[in-house]
This record gives structure tokens, sequence and C-alpha cells, in this order.
């Protein structure tokens, strides 16, 4: 089939090696590149790049308003368009302009966290159970009906790159497989989504990721998973901001913010042990190399 491709960051691109592996990429759509790094020069999307790799041609436009912009979309005459985390809002015109419509992958089992930060707020909130689902768009905000859905359970330990990367490869099995059966002229059967049980994913906001000791360690755990790696949750030793990136929940109790021993911290309600933590201008460490060079103090706060 010929297949547009949208997508952005690197959870995408999974997906678009899966695609272009087996049908043709007509053109990759994603966004331009943004200045970065400590001499902010524009810097490729790891789509972009990966297309590039594959030899395929690659669009980046600022939007998709323009009647130019829309009428090169429609000229490229597409089967179908994929779209995976792209980042900009579709006007219908779009939507409606390849044949089979536009279909996307959504990193969660739909209606339960529509919006942008579905695998953060997943962990944040304790689910115990996730998934990738392949819905028709629509207007709405990832409202449309689902074609297909795979499903995953969430690990005690288990941080939100560790999932994001699982998700990935599972959105592109998952998608490769739809694309075949439409491909042989199957008709899917969309399902309408529930009513019952919308939730909405916000974006991350940096101001989440101040960890407060005074919570239950239940939660101090999942914000320090979730939140890993970006934003990193984070607190403060010895007057460094230190991200906490892995942990899991630990025997123990005693005032909130104590340390027990080792990097293992007393909670509200009780402990968390710190797995994994990176110091100011250093790479992410085992929470034993972090302690070698960083002495903790009796008490966090």
């Amino acid at each position: 089939m010929r297949v547009i491709f949208m997508g952005t960051p690197d959870f995408s691109v999974a997906a678009l090696r899966a695609i272009a592996a087996e049908h043709e990429v007509v053109a990759v759509y994603s966004q331009p590149p943004r200045a970065a790094g400590r001499g902010q020069k524009p810097r490729p999307s790891a789509v972009q790049k990966a297309a590039e790799e594959l030899g395929l041609p690659v669009r980046h436009p600022e939007r998709l308003k323009s009647p130019e912009d829309q009428a090169g979309f429609a000229a490229l005459n597409a089967d179908v368009a994929v779209v995976v985390a792209y980042g900009l809002i579709l006007p219908q015109v779009i939507l409606d302009a390849p044949r089979l419509g536009c279909l996307n992958i959504h990193a969660s089992l739909l209606p339960r966290w529509r919006g942008a930060a579905p695998i953060h707020r997943a962990i944040l909130s304790g689910d115990t159970e996730t998934g990738v689902a392949i819905m028709q768009m629509e207007a709405g905000l990832d409202t449309g009906p689902v074609l297909a859905e795979a499903r995953t359970p969430i690990g005690a330990e288990e941080t939100t790159a560790d999932l994001h990367d699982r998700l990935s490869q599972m959105g592109a099995v998952l998608i490769a497989s739809v694309l075949a059966r439409l491909a042989q002229g199957e008709q899917l059967a969309p399902a309408v989504q529930a009513e019952d049980g919308v939730t909405y994913a916000a974006k991350i906001d940096k101001a989440e990721a101040r960890i407060d000791w005074s919570r239950p360690a239940v939660e101090v755990d999942r914000q320090i998973r979730g939140l890993s790696p970006f934003p990193g949750a984070w607190t403060t030793i010895a007057g460094e901001r230190v991200k906490l990136l892995r942990s899991r929940l630990a025997e123990g109790q005693g005032k909130a913010g104590t340390v027990l021993g080792g990097f293992t911290i007393a909670c509200g309600e009780g402990a968390v042990e710190v797995l994994q933590a990176q110091r100011e201008g250093k790479r992410p460490m085992p929470a034993d190399e972090v302690l070698r060079g960083l002495s903790l103090p009796d008490c966090l706060v």
C-alpha cells in the first residue's frame, strides 16, 4: 500500500521501520529540526534521521493548514496515513485525504489516557496494565474508534523509559498486522470507545518533579519511576539537586525523609529504596556509585 508516515520522536521509529519494510512509504512527515545542545544547532527529529537512513522523502511543515500543504498531502494519493506522536493537530481535510483515512498508534488502552503523556500517567496512577491501540483518527482528541489493541502488564519496578521502549515495539508489530489485513482487502470492525472510563493524560509539568517525602511510599515510588528519565523526579542532597531514576518499595519506617540506610528513605507511610540516580552534570549511576561520591545526610527535605 501507499503509506504516508507522520511521527517525530524515538517512540515512532520502530513503526516507521516496520511499515517501510512491507509497504511503499510515499512521504514521511516530521516536526522541523529544533535547536538543541550547547551550540543550539538545529537537530533533526529521530523520525527524520531514520527516514533519511531508509532513503525516504521527508517533509516538515510548521503547520498543515495552508492550501499548499494540504494540496501537497492530497497529491500523494496515499491509501492510508499512519500517525505516531507527530506533534500537530491534523485538520479534517488531512484526515480525509488518504483513501482509508488516518490511523494513530496510541500508547494506552483507550479510552483510558487520551492525550499527551499516557505512559507517564499510567505509571504515576499505579495502573497494573496498559498497551497500545490502533485508532481511526477523527477530529476529537483520541476519540476515534479502535481497530486493534495489544495489552501488557506494568512491572512493579518499571520506569516510563522501560515501558516506552516496549510499547514502541508493540505498536510497530500491531500496525504492521493492521496494514497487512487492510492490504488484503479485509474489512476491519472498528470498536467505538466506551463513554465510561475516559481519562486524560495531561502533559507532564516540571513542577510535578520535586519529591515530597511526606507522601506515602507507594506514591513516591510511582513518581520516581513515572518521571524517569524525563523530567526526572528530584530531591536536594547537601545543596545539590539529584534526580532519582529507579526505585522500589522497601521495608522500614521513620520520620519522612529519614535515611534508613544505604539509599533507603522513609516516607509519610513506608519507605522507598533508590536504585539509580543522577547528580548534576553527571550520567545516571547505580545508587551505590552515587553514594561513593555523595554522603547522605540523616534526613532529606
